[in-house]
């Protein structure tokens, strides 16, 4: 990571620039920002030093504020608030809401110098990664944010603490956490010394078989990539940069295996394999919970790009073109040096080599997606890096950067794959293919351009393949700058205009999205130029004339003259430019032929209508945005002439016409004119418009009082459309409307009081909100595409071709903002004083309502219009909500005041207080009509008006300023805009249109600081209350709207969710109306009304009170909502909530920042009074919250208890109360009685929940017990009191500890888990002493008696156990066959036994007896569960009762064994599993005694007996067999032995077993992590995945089978033959170990085993055995072997091929060799490649034709994707066979020697014709000669001949035809039929070509 300066930040407005420095655009100068800043930077370590996290938080959003200002920011402040903030996210016992900010904070403040400790977050980060089992919550994301805040923070950890992180991480690595801890390594790794723990990831990596680990790998490998593509020549320099190997930083070894990856990543389908390329997948899904709870999105794509652009380099010697020619029988596997000098071009060229054909449209499917999204990323970080290279600062050496020969030819690699997915069928590669081929155009724009104008003019000219058409036109709207600038590509701007004409049969109505590309094709060319005539001759248009009508023919368009398509340009500038000014006297005929197709667009447009007054569904509307967007540039960009034109030419059109469908329409058509040339336009249209209007109205238009949306009524169209004109007209530059004042006035007075139709009056309010708006408005007016002095100057209009497409520095830009002046404030006040903008009514009838409606339309419409007008000035809260024990009123969050172009904001100016008296007029208006129409006027006649009145509070309350979605929308437009012509992320040149989006936003971004933290006046107040109570309306639609408004509302004003909770609860009371109570839950439903409900302390018990106490109404539909309401309310339930508003632990790490902090200012910085009272505060606002705690939970508990509430509520109230359990605090014991009475509650959801409650009560005692500290608590580092530590070093102490037999008198202890061991031990083990006989050895905490006495007093009566086992065993459905062990049930039992410590526990034995043999599969189960749970939780029992019990249990095994049936194994299984996982087995010798004993007859006559016994051993072998290697060993052999068995079950489970026993038998374990290290840099086999330790015996076994194959039975007895039934075992062991984790682990046994199977294949008597051989065979190749096992398998293949006399193994072992090949391309050596290709050729002389045609399609997939190199002389081989050859006459005994050759030498020219399925290469035309001879020969050469000819693909033979000559047409024709029989060769050739090929 580079250093940059972080005092300013990224993409930050220079303030000295023109952006917003201009004087009427004055802005803070740096030291007032700064000041804003400290008085932040005050309240937030006032917030630390109180430890009020709550209030912290809502600091920590005003400094956003800050920093969305961009002011620069004092480096040392910024390092000390970031530690700041990485010490608050590590605070223990935190929510995580608060967290996930503080974690957003960090990521946003992170840059420059500082260092930061990986400890205390590493600490923090193990609970998260390992959370108890009791306290598991699914939706829990606090380990995301921790390895989030690492990730982020990596780069500032000490690189002297790698080996100390090693250390800590490398020993928890396992075969169970890998997935976990790989993402914790690279993490927290810092990025260099990279040789300290690379060489272990890549081993680590190597071994295991998992799509998530190669997610995370590839993306860690492609950022060091980035890091250190300098070498050691960057800041880390010798010691932490990486040194640069064979292939950047990676050896070769490493580099294949990357490589390797990103091909496997693409899962392009290989031969008959459709699916994914890997089993990584279906491995992952297989790992443990917590590890998949470890997610995060990660561009795979992305990150190999990044690995292959930032590893290229000039690395070896040049590649000749001069391609290599076959000698001594040889074909050459590789050509000598290396594409332009860089390994990694080759490896790229590979790599598209191989895939290019899946890049076509014909063969897209979804691996589309991931080959363009590769392309893209490719090009992108190319583009990146060379521009980077360019850079005076880079630090890159020369040697190491890019050079020009690697640039073009990595665009030639890229290209071509780049044209075909340009057409891709899927939408999103096709725009991920157009995105790479502009930045290759940027890259080499001579290569690149001419290939897509040929497929631009191609695609444009035929109009009826809409598909090609779309694509065409947004591939060129990507590549417009290099379209339109000649500083580019010198030889693009002759065809703008050309294709400009072409584009405008696009514009159709009837396919929006041609239409849409259309405009965007244009919209991106014309803000890059000038549209003028530039031709020395006028001849275009005479501008004095009238238009000519639309007469172009797209058939007759000429391209340029000096253009060849798909030739470069040959002609100089000066010639260029010549061309380019003589094709500019066409923009007459095209500005006006698009309008009138425009026009004629908008004349069959559908009516408008609906309750929005849209044109159309969203396609329509859409069509016309685009239309609009297009208009505008085209008009900003129109020359004086061509601009006089147009606008008489719509003038005509619009005083002309009037049409209902258009009226929408036509105003965005004026304001795309008014928006060129305000002043003009207004002056062209006004008088008309207002003479019209003035005659409609004198004629009763709108005259019809109405108050809801309707359809337009015929005879108001005319008014409507002058309207709509005026509109458009009146939106740009308020200045020009002062000229037209009093027209304006007396317009807006006029329609105010005569427009009495919604339509009408609305569009009168749309009216006076535009000229408002531009009055008032703070905008920039000019948006041409250069300043406005060079475009008014006349050098530029002679020669502005010069300029087209010219991008501009930010410094380089005149900004010519409109501010509103003094005559704007005095017009808009003019406005405003207008009589009748505000409603007056003394009665209520249709009149007055009308009235009402129609007022307060147009006043808030207006008001609409005026956000900025005036700055509010300060307000007096009346409710401030504050709770003033506890709360600190100067701590409450303030706004940041910014300059942000408020026309008025001086309160004591006179102008200021009419227009803020005026607001508050209509607030009060508005309250008071509110409370009017809630007093008096109920009824469904009024909905109008109350609509009227919400829309008027929305309009007051939050149109001031600029909200949240209106700012976000205008920072995506510009970040849309800026991508446009932005080819790398750091490039500050860019249009200027850019640049004028990017100075709004930042303005924007300003006024939006107004909009937030707002403060409640008395006004406010009450509107909030009506609109509160306007949200409980009785009707829907005003309901609705009212609760949308108000949750608006409270994201804006301070508190104003505190202020309206009181009345939501209140209307939640028992005899409330329905639709209140409905309103009032959909109001509670809102996620921000929700969190602040249960995150404020004095409302969230409330909260859930208000909802428990709803079971008053019963009506379902309120119901249902208060259940999903409170479902989402328990998510919101962390145990952490309380204590983070009631933190009085001390914190130390935040103490410390928090004054270093304060250092970097003078002491005054700190209130100190403020601050002493936020301290004297702090410990009341605990206190208050505890008691609020407290009480809550008694309310819930005393709803929960009564007896009239209704189960489902009391569910609730039980699902409440476990979510508020905390760890530091108990409940009552009431509680506890509560829950544990419900453990027998008949209705299975209750009691569920009774259950886990208890579960985890229980788990808060455990923790409070063993707990020493706080600290301990929280962080889950409480030891228990039975817990010793003891140093194990390597596998041989740990073997040796465990053989001894723990006892109290001895020192030996148990060791249950051991969460290190894999790779190297931790330096403690966690062990267990024995418990001897006598007392309970442990003693809960005393303040938890009293809730472990509520419980014992409970299940320590008779019938307890007996009543729920009943239920147990009762509840689940009959339709379920085979039951599940259910966890829940055990943990509650097992719980439950370890807090009686053995007490009573013969009252369960007892009650479970008669359950473990009832018939009753269910009751069985609930048997099983209590026994499970019971023994587990025995662990800490006195050793009487243990002993007693586990006597019980091992005495009545053999009954339980005989007892299981099918049916009833699954949870047999599970429970045997519960027994054994996590112990250790010398805790109850007497189990593993009783399994190991179990009698293994494979040959028995039951079947299930031997399942049963398998399975049972299986669990055992799994879970403690890695402690007894003898013993695994010993079962491998035995089972191994036992592979001969007839049943089929027993063989599966035989195959389980041995991949369990080789998966555990894996233990690399090393004697430390340094000698694990050292091994992974220097050995090959750190994880010993080569040297397994069961390769003797499956090797004698595979000696076997070959003598056993001899001895096969015949038919139909063959599948009882000894082969078949140990090669269907081994086959199932080795698929059943590719899908797992371990995959690599079988490749060892798979070798001796793989010539075998390959024999098995031919095995068609035994189709189980044939189709298992061929799987295996298939997936094989979806793991990564280690590299030399791909060598050793390519050896197999060819052997097994070319030795074997069998032509059916041949024939089904060559496709299974095709897709090896394929996927293990870049692994497979030169030799290996060269004996594939001779095997390829032998086979193609094979005697069985099947081999001979699988062999050539073999030869076919090998020669695209890799040896392409070895085409010229494959070809010249073939066609002097195919010479040499003559056919005899059939009699001849060498007839059918001769036929074989031939027809191998014709295969194999077809299968190098077919090798390129989409292109015709120059060797391919004369091959017609050969092939044409034998076209007619006997089969099965002419069959495959004319196979070949009828199986091309190419759509391009409107161009590959010119590659023919006459006579290889002919020839062509002949191959296709066979024979030719035409006089007039020509024309029936190519009457032959187009019946073969019609859709061409």
């Amino acid at each position: 990571m580079e250093e940059e300066d972080i005092s300013t930040p990224p993409d930050s407005p220079n303030l000295e620039s023109a952006d917003l420095s201009r004087e009427e655009m004055a802005i803070e100068k740096q030291r007032d920002m700064q000041a804003r800043l400290e008085f932040i930077l005050s309240r937030i370590i006032i917030c630390s030093e109180a430890k009020n996290w709550l209030v912290l938080a809502t600091w920590d959003g005003v400094l956003q504020c800050w920093l969305l200002m961009r002011y620069p920011m004092p480096v040392r402040i910024r390092a000390k608030l970031v530690r700041l903030y990485y010490e608050l996210c590590i605070l223990p016992g935190i929510e995580p809401r608060l967290i996930r900010g503080w974690a957003d904070m960090l990521s946003r403040l992170l840059a420059g110098k500082l260092t930061a400790p990986w400890k205390p977050l590493w600490r923090v980060l193990q609970k998260e990664l390992w959370l108890k089992s009791r306290f598991q919550d699914p939706s829990r994301n606090v380990v995301n944010i921790f390895l989030y805040v690492a990730e982020r923070s990596r780069y500032y950890y000490p690189a002297s603490e790698i080996p100390e992180m090693l250390e800590a991480f490398v020993p928890l690595v396992t075969q169970e956490t890998y997935l976990a801890m790989i993402p914790v390594m690279t993490s927290f790794l810092p990025p260099t010394h990279t040789h300290l723990y690379l060489p272990a990831i890549f081993k680590i990596w190597e071994a295991f078989n998992s799509s998530l680990l190669d997610d995370r790998l590839i993306e860690f490998v492609g950022e060091l990539s980035e890091e250190h593509v300098a070498g050691t020549a960057r800041k880390a320099g010798q010691d932490g940069g990486a040194q640069r190997k064979d292939v950047g930083i990676w050896s070769e070894t490493e580099w294949t295996v990357l490589v390797s990856k990103a091909l496997g990543s693409m899962n392009v389908p290989v031969g008959a394999t459709r699916g994914a390329s890997t089993t990584g997948a279906y491995a992952d899904a297989k790992a443990s919970p917590s590890s998949l709870r470890i997610r995060k999105t990660i561009n795979r794509f992305s990150s190999l790009a990044k690995l292959f652009v930032y590893s290229m380099a000039v690395d070896g010697p040049v590649r000749a073109e001069i391609a290599p020619s076959r000698s001594e029988g040889k074909f050459p596997s590789r050509q000598v040096g290396y594409p332009a000098g860089s390994k990694v071009m080759e490896s790229l060229d590979k790599f598209i080599t191989s895939t290019e054909s899946f890049f076509h449209p014909s063969n897209s499917g979804m691996w589309s997606l991931s080959l363009t999204q590769f392309l893209r990323s490719l090009t992108s970080e190319f583009c990146k890096r060379w521009r980077e290279e360019e850079l005076p600062s880079c630090k890159t050496p020369p040697a190491l950067r890019l050079t020009p020969a690697i640039r073009k030819t990595f665009v030639l690699t890229l290209r071509t794959p780049a044209l075909l997915a340009m057409f891709s069928k899927d939408p999103v590669s096709t725009g991920l293919a157009q995105g790479a081929l502009r930045s290759l155009a940027f890259l080499e724009p001579a290569l690149v351009m001419p290939e897509l104008l040929e497929r631009a003019y191609g695609g444009l000219e035929v109009v009826n393949e809409t598909h090609r058409t779309t694509a065409v036109l947004s591939m060129l709207a990507s590549v417009s700058l290099p379209l339109s600038s000649e500083q580019i590509w010198l030889g693009g701007q002759k065809h703008i205009l050309p294709l400009l004409e072409m584009c405008i049969p696009g514009i159709d109505l009837n396919d929006p999205t041609k239409t849409i590309c259309a405009t965007m094709f244009i919209i991106a060319v014309v803000q890059n130029i000038k549209i003028g005539d530039l031709s020395s001759t006028q001849s275009g248009l005479s501008f004095s004339s009238d238009a000519p009508g639309e007469t172009m023919d797209i058939d007759e368009i000429r391209l340029p003259d000096g253009t060849e398509l798909g030739a470069p340009s040959t002609l100089s500038k000066a010639e260029e430019r010549t061309l380019v000014r003589e094709s500019t006297a066409g923009f007459a005929d095209w500005v006006t032929s698009l309008l009138r197709r425009v026009l004629s667009l908008y004349e069959n447009l559908p009516e408008e209508g609906g309750k929005k007054n849209t044109t159309g569904g969203k396609q329509e509307e859409s069509v016309i945005k685009s239309i609009k967007s297009m208009l505008d540039l085209i008009c900003l960009h129109l020359s004086d002439p061509l601009f006089d034109l147009v606008l008489r030419l719509v003038y005509d059109y619009a005083t002309t016409n009037a049409k209902s469908n258009a009226v929408k329409a036509v105003g965005q058509l004026i304001s795309s004119l008014a928006l060129a040339h305000p002043a003009k336009t207004i002056d062209k249209f006004l008088p008309f418009c207002l003479s019209q209007i003035k005659e409609e109205l004198k004629h009763g238009a709108s005259s019809v009082r109405t108050t809801s949306s309707h359809v337009a009524i015929p005879s108001d169209t005319t008014l409507h459309w002058n309207i709509s004109i005026l509109r458009g007209c009146f939106g740009h530059d308020g200045t020009a409307l002062l000229k037209h004042k009093s027209d304006i006035i007396e317009l807006l007075s006029l329609l105010a009081d005569k427009t009495f139709s919604e339509r009408g009056y609305s569009g009168t309010g749309r009216l006076i909100n535009r000229v408002l708006s531009t009055l008032v408005g703070v905008y920039p007016l000019n948006a041409r595409f250069v300043n406005a002095d060079e475009w008014n100057s006349e050098g530029f209009d002679r020669d502005h071709n010069s300029h087209w497409g010219r991008l501009h520095k930010a410094e380089d830009i005149n900004i010519e903002w409109h501010v509103p002046s003094n005559e704007e404030i005095s017009f808009i006040l003019e406005i405003l004083d207008c009589r009748n903008l505000l409603p007056t009514a003394s009665s209520w009838d249709g009149v007055a309502r009308n009235d009402f409606c129609r007022h307060l339309h147009i006043a808030r419409s207006a008001w609409q219009g005026l956000p900025t007008l005036c700055k509010e000035p300060p307000k007096k809260v009346v409710e401030t909500g504050l709770n003033v024990d506890s709360e600190v009123e100067r701590l409450i969050v303030q706004t940041v005041d910014v300059r942000a172009g408020f026309a008025l904001t001086d309160p004591t100016d006179q102008r200021h207080q009419i227009a803020y008296d005026q607001r508050l007029r209509l607030g009060r208006v508005i309250h008071d009509a509110a409370l009017a129409l809630k007093q008096e006027h109920e009824g469904e006649d009024h909905i109008d008006a109350v609509l009227s009145v919400v829309k008027g509070i929305d309009t007051y309350l939050l149109d001031y300023a600029l909200s949240r979605g209106d700012f976000d929308n205008l920072q995506k437009s510009y970040a849309t805009a800026r991508e446009l012509n932005r080819v790398w992320p750091r490039q500050k040149e860019n249009s200027r249109l850019v640049h004028l989006k990017r100075a709004l936003v930042y303005h924007s971004g300003r006024v939006y600081m107004h909009a937030l933290y707002r403060r409640r006046s008395e006004l406010d107040d009450s509107l909030i209350k009506d609109l509160l109570d306007l949200s409980l309306s009785p009707y829907t639609r005003v309901r609705r709207h009212a609760q949308a408004v108000l949750g608006n509302v409270c994201g804006y004003y301070v508190r104003s969710t505190k202020l309206i909770l009181p009345s939501i609860f209140d209307a939640l009371v028992k005899g409330s109306d329905p639709d209140r109570m409905k309103g009032a839950l959909y109001i509670l439903w809102g996620k921000g009304i929700a969190l602040y409900a249960i995150a404020d302390p004095n409302l969230y018990g409330r909260y859930l009170l208000a909802l428990l106490e709803c079971q008053h109404q019963e009506k379902p539909s309120i119901q249902k909502l208060v259940s999903s309401i409170a479902n989402d309310a328990i998510a919101n339930l962390a145990e952490e909530t309380t204590r983070t508003d009631a933190y009085t632990e001390s914190a130390p790490a935040v103490k410390i920042a928090v004054d270093a902090l304060k250092a970097e200012f003078s002491p005054d910085l700190i209130d100190h009074n403020l601050l002493s009272e936020a301290l004297q505060k702090s410990g009341m606002r605990a206190q208050a919250r505890e008691r609020k705690y407290s009480q809550t939970i008694s309310d819930i508990a005393e709803i929960a208890l009564r007896p009239t509430t209704h189960w489902r509520y009391t569910h609730l109230a039980l699902q409440f109360l476990n979510g508020l359990f905390r760890r530091d605090v108990l409940p009552p014991p009431d509680v506890a009685k509560l829950f544990i009475r419900h453990t027998l509650s008949p209705h299975s959801p209750l009691r569920g929940i009774a259950q886990k409650g208890v579960v985890k009560l229980l788990g808060i005692i455990k923790m409070r017990t063993y707990s020493v500290t706080s600290i301990d608590l929280w962080l889950d580092e409480w030891k228990s009191p039975l817990a010793k530590y003891v140093p194990i070093k390597n596998d041989s102490e740990f073997h040796d500890y465990i053989s001894k037999v723990p006892s109290a008198e001895d020192e030996a202890l148990y060791i249950d888990r051991h969460y290190s061991g894999f790779l190297t031990w931790a330096s403690q083990t966690k062990a267990y002493i024995p418990i001897s006989t006598g007392n309970p050895p442990i003693t809960w905490e005393p303040a938890s008696e009293s809730t472990l006495e509520a419980i014992k007093e409970v299940i320590t009566q008779v019938d307890y156990f007996e009543k729920l086992m009943v239920l147990w065993g009762q509840e689940s459905s009959r339709d379920v066959v085979s039951p599940e062990l259910r966890i829940d049930n055990v943990a509650f039992i097992k719980s439950i036994a370890k807090m009686s410590q053995g007490i009573g526990f013969e009252n369960i034995l007892n009650a479970v007896e008669q359950f473990l043999w009832d018939a009753d599969r269910f009751k069985q189960r609930a048997g099983a569960e209590v026994l499970a749970g019971i023994t587990r939780g025995s662990k800490n029992w006195p050793k009487q009762h243990s002993d007693q019990l586990w006597s019980w249990v091992i005495s009545r095994l053999d009954r339980i064994y005989m007892n299981i049936k099918p049916d009833t194994i699954g949870f047999w299984e599970a429970t045997i599993t519960v027994l054994l996982e996590g112990r250790d087995p010398r805790r109850v010798p007497g189990l593993s005694h009783w399994i190991l004993s179990l009698p293994l007859d494979f040959h028995g006559e039951s079947a299930f007996a031997m399942t049963k016994t398998l399975t049972i051993l299986g669990c055992f072998l799994d879970s403690v067999g890695y402690r007894n290697v003898p013993l695994l060993d010993r079962y491998f052999t035995l089972l191994l032995a036992g592979t001969d068995v007839s049943f089929a079950e027993i063989r599966v489970s035989i195959s389980t077993n041995l991949y369990m026993i080789v998966m555990r038998r894996w233990r690399p374990s090393h004697s430390s992590v340094e000698t694990f290290l050292r091994s992974a840099a220097v050995a090959d086999d750190p994880l010993s995945i080569r040297h397994v330790p069961y390769l003797s015996h499956v090797s004698a076994l595979a000696h076997k089978l070959s003598a056993w194959k001899e001895q096969r039975l015949p038919p139909p007895r063959v599948s009882q033959s000894a082969y078949d039934k140990v090669a269907l075992s081994l086959l199932r062991w080795l698929w059943v170990t590719f899908y797992s984790p371990q995959a690599p682990l079988i490749f060892p046994y798979m070798l001796p085993l793989l010539p075998e199977i390959f024999r098995m294949s031919e095995l068609s008597d035994n189709p189980e055995l044939q189709s298992h051989s061929q799987a295996v065979l298939y997936i094989l190749s979806a793991v990564a072997p280690p590299p030399e096992s791909i060598e050793a398998i390519s050896i197999s293949f060819v052997d097994a091929i070319g030795s074997s006399t069998s032509w059916r193994i041949r024939l089904n072992s060559l496709p299974t060799l095709v897709v090896f090949f394929y996927r293990n391309l870049m692994g497979i050596s030169n030799a290996s490649v060269s004996k594939i290709m001779d095997l390829m050729l032998n086979c193609l002389s094979d005697d069985n034709v099947e081999v001979r045609e699988m062999a050539s399609s073999a030869l076919s997939g090998i020669v695209r994707v890799s040896q392409r190199q070895s085409i010229i002389p494959l070809k010249d081989h073939f066609v002097s066979l195919a010479r040499k050859v003559g056919l005899p006459t059939r009699r001849d005994p060498g007839y059918a020697e001769s036929l074989r050759i031939l027809h191998s030498a014709i295969l194999g020219l077809c299968a190098l014709i077919e090798s390129f399925p989409y292109s015709i290469e120059k060797w391919m035309p004369p091959l017609t000669d050969v092939l044409a001879l034998h076209a007619t020969d006997p089969p099965p050469i002419s069959t495959t001949i004319r196979k070949t000819a009828s199986e091309f693909k190419k759509d391009t033979w409107h161009r590959d035809q010119l590659a023919f000559d006459d006579d290889q047409l002919q020839n062509l024709s002949t191959m296709l039929v066979g024979t030719s029989y035409c006089t007039g060769r020509q024309g029936m050739t190519y009457t032959l070509l187009l019946a073969s090929y019609p859709s061409l």
